[in-house]
């Protein structure tokens, strides 16, 4: 399974390890997923997502329909259908 979050796009990005001697090696940075399972009341029912922390706190904020629905206003494919 590929370390994308499904709502915001995040994946992982390269970079360097740099050592004391400043040395440089190619690393990845990965982005901190949740697989997590939301209800959605206005669709009365479950979906299970694989979501950055930022997205978690975005739903926490707005709600998880509203931040669907702006998405899918964005044209972002989220995988969950609304309608």
């Amino acid at each position: 399974m590929s370390r994308v979050c499904q709502l915001t796009g995040k994946r992982p990005i390269s970079g360097n390890n740099v050592s004391h001697s400043n040395r440089k090696t190619r690393r990845r940075f990965l982005p901190n997923l949740q697989k997590k399972r939301f209800y959605i009341p206005e669709l009365d029912k479950w979906v299970t997502l694989k979501i950055s922390s930022k997205a978690l706190r975005n739903i926490n904020k707005l709600g998880i329909y509203a931040y669907l629905k702006r998405l899918e206003g964005k044209g972002v494919d989220t995988g969950v259908k609304l309608s």
